[in-house]
């Protein structure tokens, strides 16, 4: 058996990734911070069959001995602080986290289990103002946010450890993925649970920021399937992780209010606090090295994603009335 560790566990993609490892008959290792209160909501239906196990990615000896007590044979680190907008108002906790805690998870991949194999959760967020569209493993970064420059750190230390210490460890370009269990702080959660709130009368407005910007949009559950078969690899390679194509905030709002047979011009205003200080316009991916060498495609289509998440959200505020 096959023994996995998450950082992230409790994440949306930490949830699914779990899901999948324990279906592929995997013993699954996750690691959480210590807390007064346990936020396993996404994982609940999970925790009596996964491991729970206390560290934390600013504390260098506690990811120490984790991998050196649960001899992983792959790492997933897939804990960050991964909201884009508090990036500015944190920016020096997301460093911490978010750009240092990777290289605190590879040396303690380094020290305690170097035949590991680890997974890098890297982001879209660094190509920010795109050099090139689409955006390939090839396209210069040029982050516009505190999270993108981090993550843009914690991509290249894991090259770099791969390199200089021989390490199996490859980082996962990942585009825009959404799911039911998305932070209601993103976006795209924002907007459906509105939706759902709206239709049922319990919100009669929603601010938004920049519609226009355009996004590369998948589903979670399909994303973390990638990052496992990038660990199955016989060498270590990146790839970018997407669907190929792109759709406006705006669009996103037009398919989720449609979905509820509403129109989002009657509810929906921009609001200038919601503006990002530097705005990233563009993102869309060119996943086709992931076709070619990992096998990948995306199942989930753009519209169909919309609806799923538009009705949990409903299902969600039913349940209760």
């Amino acid at each position: 058996m096959k023994t996995a560790l998450i950082t992230g566990i409790t994440g949306q993609d930490g949830s699914y990734l779990a899901e999948l490892l324990l279906a592929k008959g995997y013993r699954v290792v996750g690691v959480v911070r210590r807390s007064s209160t346990t936020p396993y909501e996404r994982i609940a239906h999970l925790v009596d069959r996964v491991e729970l196990v206390s560290a934390d990615l600013l504390d260098q000896t506690s990811l120490t001995d984790v991998v050196h007590e649960t001899q992983p044979h792959e790492i997933y680190n897939l804990a960050a602080q991964s909201f884009v907008q508090t990036s500015w108002t944190q920016p020096v906790l997301t460093g911490e986290f978010t750009a240092l805690g990777v290289t605190r998870m590879l040396e303690a991949m380094r020290k305690a289990a170097p035949k590991s194999r680890f997974y890098q959760a890297s982001s879209s967020e660094q190509f920010g103002k795109v050099i090139e569209t689409p955006q390939r493993e090839s396209t210069p970064f040029y982050p516009r946010s505190p999270y993108g420059v981090a993550k843009v750190y914690g991509h290249w230390i894991t090259v770099n450890y791969r390199e200089s210490f021989n390490l199996f460890a490859v980082s996962g370009i990942l585009f825009n993925h959404e799911s039911p269990r998305r932070g209601l702080e993103f976006v795209t959660r924002k907007i459906t649970d509105a939706v759902a709130r709206i239709k049922l009368g319990l919100q009669h407005e929603l601010r938004l920021g920049n519609l226009e910007a355009r996004r590369d949009w998948g589903f979670a559950g399909d994303y973390v399937d990638a990052m496992w078969r990038m660990l199955q690899l016989d060498e270590p390679d990146d790839f970018v992780i997407g669907t190929g194509e792109t759709y406006s905030v705006r669009e996103f709002c037009i398919a989720a209010f449609g979905a509820v047979d509403l129109d989002y011009r009657d509810y929906v205003r921009q609001d200038e606090k919601f503006f990002r200080p530097a705005e990233v316009d563009l993102l869309v991916a060119d996943p086709s090295k992931a076709e070619q060498k990992l096998g990948w495609t995306p199942t989930v289509p753009f519209a169909e994603l919309v609806r799923m998440m538009v009705a949990a959200d409903l299902a969600r505020y039913e349940r209760p009335r």
